[in-house]
């Protein structure tokens, strides 16, 4: 039996604005499925999208939904969250506005380790605003903002996520949506920062202003970026360049969510004692003060 995707969907706001061949509908759909695996009830599921293409997600979408200002999704859906800790908040931004003028909240929601589910949606270009270059975009490639050549280094968000404390890391591609919906499930499942890095096709202003004339060509690029995880470490150190590994990067289940470590606090505050059990080797056990 086909998926019913209409009961999850604002049918009234189809068809959507995305380009045709855009990735943004393939993780759509797959955001959507992950849910239905993982048996949330949409009343308990809050989707907070920020500004360019991606930022379209919370229209389509029929659950609670914000759609915030350039940059700060995680800041507002960290506000969502400690108000309802019991709510299911997943957060989706392309790569602008997450890593550039978002990339001071990205850091620090990684670093609290958040009940969060980060969605980038990175097609290495600010897509919706006319293909200004992004922090994702690679060196050499054509942007308004770069009609020379891109002379930056761009990030590895995957790489940024772990260092600053995310603890669940994920890469897949829209090439292959059922890898997305199974990183998905897991990330979704995991109680704390869930960071997902989606590569997906912008084939209007980066792929077609960068020699790749379709959809199919730009899809056909990202293929030759990435490869599996266990393939990408087996490799040799000078075949990873220019390589991006795909799959769960990383899975820390051991460090607490920021939600409980909050607990603490109202809990301490209320008895007026000091937070237990956050650092307990910087307690004195005689005074019990920091």
């Amino acid at each position: 039996m086909a998926f019913n995707y209409d009961q999850y969907l604002r049918t009234d706001k189809m068809p959507t604005l995305w380009c045709w061949g855009c990735g943004d509908g393939v993780i759509l759909k797959s955001v959507i499925r992950a849910i239905e695996k993982c048996g949330w009830d949409m009343d308990d599921v809050c989707v907070v999208s920020g500004i360019g293409c991606s930022g379209r997600f919370s229209s389509y979408i029929d659950c609670n939904t914000v759609h915030t200002t350039h940059g700060r999704t995680i800041a507002y859906a960290t506000g969502v969250k400690l108000a309802n800790p019991d709510k299911h908040v997943i957060v989706v931004a392309g790569d602008g506005d997450s890593l550039a003028i978002g990339g001071n909240h990205t850091i620090h929601g990684c670093r609290r380790n958040i009940d969060l589910n980060f969605i980038v949606i990175n097609n290495f270009i600010y897509g919706l605003t006319n293909s200004q270059v992004s922090p994702t975009t690679p060196k050499g490639m054509w942007a308004v903002t770069t009609q020379y050549g891109n002379v930056d280094p761009s990030f590895d968000a995957c790489e940024l996520a772990k260092a600053s404390g995310a603890t669940f890391v994920a890469r897949e591609t829209v090439n292959d949506p059922k890898k997305i919906e199974k990183a998905l499930v897991k990330g979704f499942q995991h109680r704390g920062f869930s960071f997902f890095d989606i590569f997906s096709n912008c084939h209007i202003n980066l792929g077609r202003k960068n020699k790749m004339q379709s959809a199919l060509a730009t899809l056909d690029w990202i293929d030759k970026i990435t490869v599996g995880k266990r393939k990408y470490d087996a490799l040799p150190e000078e075949e990873r360049k220019g390589l991006f590994p795909t799959g769960i990067l990383h899975h820390d289940d051991t460090q607490m969510e920021y939600c409980d470590a909050y607990d603490l606090v109202i809990e301490a505050a209320q008895s007026k004692t000091t937070v237990p059990k956050l650092h307990p080797e910087m307690v004195d056990e005689t005074t019990k003060k920091v």
